[in-house]
């Protein structure tokens, strides 16, 4: 693994590299609010092993990366996209396969939509289709208000009622008691199927705090979506050239069904369940997901 901090257009932007650079590139775009390690180092091992040049960052407001003061320095959700050009950039890439999650997925799509030119194959995890107002139904769910006609599938039950929770809950506070909330989102985001290793969360979240610059800065991500909350387009899906792997747990809490939905808009897509997953990837699904993967982008 080596190690850089790019700086590109004054980002600093904390990257890792895996496997050998001579190998097709694949570039990992976590989701919001999250730092890069959050891809399973497991799952970036077979990756770097089944002969792919794997680069992973962190976020900016993330991790290692830079901590912005937002009232000086404000940004939106289009920043944070051209953050994914950034890296490629840095590595001097002209493209590569990228593999999403989250809320990276609606940052991929959009990416495939504007520039394809840079974009081998896109593969989506645990994402909702551009365009599609996720949070806007999200925020719904959460105040118990009916959803209109057409839109997304709400999150599920155990979600809504957990946030619910954290809404009227007092902000953590400490070192412990920080990584205990980390701890319990995690439990929901691993879905009810498979079973969850609290003591491995637990190593992994203590990780992420302490390599966090500032973990406050994190929120500045829904700043940043507040700013422009219509950062993605729709009707655009029919765009994607990009050959297209979606990927759903079937025990998504988050955004259930939301993959069918990008599989039928991007032509030619490929939808493909992982049973038991929930929103994150657990080590139950990291063969079967990185063979996927790799079969996706030897191409």
């Amino acid at each position: 693994m080596q190690t850089n901090l790019i700086d590109i257009d004054g980002v600093q932007l904390f990257t890792e590299e895996f496997g050998d650079p001579a190998h097709p590139p694949v570039l990992l775009v976590m989701g919001s609010m999250t730092q890069g390690i959050l891809w399973p180092d497991e799952f970036v091992g077979r990756l770097a092993a089944g002969g792919r040049r794997v680069i992973r960052y962190d976020h900016r407001d993330t991790g290692q990366s830079a901590v912005f003061d937002f009232e000086r320095q404000p940004y939106t959700w289009e920043d944070i996209k051209d953050d994914v050009l950034r890296v490629l950039d840095a590595y001097g890439l002209d493209s590569a396969h990228l593999v999403c999650h989250s809320a990276g997925g609606l940052l991929g799509q959009l990416i495939a939509v504007e520039r394809p030119e840079r974009v081998r194959t896109l593969t989506v995890i645990g994402s909702s289709p551009l365009g599609g107002h996720e949070g806007a139904v999200i925020l719904r769910a959460l105040m118990g208000e009916p959803q209109p006609e057409g839109s997304l599938p709400p999150p599920s039950p155990e979600f809504v009622a957990y946030y619910q929770k954290v809404i009227t809950s007092p902000p953590a506070t400490g070192r412990r008691e920080q990584i205990d909330r980390m701890i319990e989102e995690a439990r929901l985001l691993n879905g009810t199927a498979l079973p969850f290793d609290e003591d491995a969360e637990r190593r992994l979240q203590e990780r992420v705090y302490e390599r966090a610059r500032d973990l406050s800065a994190l929120a500045n991500h829904r700043l940043a979506h507040a700013a422009k909350p219509d950062f993605e387009p729709e009707g655009v899906l029919d765009r994607v050239k990009a050959p297209t792997l979606v990927v759903e747990g079937t025990h998504e809490p988050v955004k259930p069904g939301h993959s069918a939905i990008i599989a039928e808009r991007i032509p030619g897509a490929e939808l493909r369940m992982i049973e038991g997953m929930g929103h994150m990837i657990p080590p139950q699904a990291y063969e079967e997901l990185a063979a996927a993967v790799l079969a996706h982008t030897a191409r």
